[in-house]
């Protein structure tokens, strides 16, 4: 293995995108999502009491987690997958599918469960998702998914949570 392959392969290229966001990232709301009013809302002591400092850096901070490290990955039960933040379902298990991108990924949300935003950070344009009710950054959203939607919402395990579907 040469240092070219090193450098991008699949491992070593994610932490290179991870490590470049974390640096490029603005610690302040983007101005449009701290334009709108939301429901939920707390100062940034209120939602470290209730947060991990990781769900806190993803949530509030928009943060990314490290790929492949949710033990919402390997969540296969029905149920849905709520914000950690607010606890507002925002994707059923039944979206839910394997995108091997090490990140809990899902072809549809909830209705009326998310926002979206111009994401111009690392020098592209992405659609970020946020929680409609608390604004907590999700994830990103992109058209590379499965039928029948063709979208891949590409989320953040830290700011989720998952109910489990109770037995009928």
């Amino acid at each position: 293995m040469n240092r070219r392959d090193f450098l991008w392969s699949g491992t070593a290229a994610t932490a290179l995108v991870v490590g470049a966001a974390a640096m490029l990232r603005v610690g302040a709301p983007r101005p449009a999502l701290a334009a709108e009013t939301f429901e939920v809302t707390k100062t940034d002591a209120e939602w470290h009491a209730i947060l991990s400092d990781a769900a806190f850096d993803v949530l509030r901070k928009q943060g990314t987690e490290y790929p492949g490290t949710s033990p919402l990955l390997n969540e296969h039960r029905k149920g849905v997958f709520a914000c950690a933040g607010c606890d507002l379902p925002v994707y059923p298990s039944e979206t839910k599918f394997d995108s091997g991108t090490g990140w809990p990924s899902f072809w549809q949300e909830i209705p009326n469960s998310i926002g979206k935003t111009e994401d111009r950070s690392l020098g592209m344009t992405r659609t970020e998702v946020h929680c409609r009710r608390c604004g907590g950054h999700l994830g990103h959203v992109f058209d590379d998914g499965p039928p029948p939607t063709g979208l891949r919402h590409c989320i953040n395990g830290v700011a989720l949570s998952f109910k489990p579907a109770t037995a009928a």
